[in-house]
């Protein structure tokens, strides 16, 4: 489903409560490493939307997902607070998002390290997501 209007994106404000959360829920170190990398990885799925690279929802998602993951923002927690941006991106824009904690775990362990290529990051969000009904 190509998008013909603007997401709703993630606001800034809400992915830094986000991390917060993750960080009291599960433990860890509070704070951003670096507020310029945080802005520019939340900038990027927009970016990539603006310039017609990515058309769809779950693509999107998984840009947020790569985006914080990789830029290392935070402090700790930097694969929870991407990969669940991601999710509330999906939320934000009429969608669900359907993966086990298992291949959770799995898929953002291997995007941080390296190791996910684009490609099956796009295809697991996009097999992992659904519209809400």
């Amino acid at each position: 489903m190509t998008l013909s209007n603007e997401p709703c994106w993630v606001p800034s404000v809400a992915v830094r409560a986000i991390h917060h959360e993750q960080i009291l829920e599960h433990g860890g170190l509070q704070g951003v490493r670096s507020a310029t990398a945080l802005e520019a990885a939340l900038a990027r799925p927009r970016e990539r939307w603006s310039y017609g690279e990515l058309s769809t929802i779950p693509d999107l998602a998984a840009a947020y997902a790569e985006a914080v993951v990789r830029a290392h923002p935070f402090a700790d927690g930097n694969k929870r607070s991407g990969f669940l941006v991601a999710v509330v991106f999906l939320g934000l824009n009429g969608f669900r998002f359907n993966a086990s904690n298992e291949s959770v775990v799995l898929k953002i362990r291997r995007l941080a390290a390296g190791e996910l290529p684009w490609a099956e990051l796009v295809e697991w969000f996009s097999a992992q997501s659904s519209p809400r009904a």
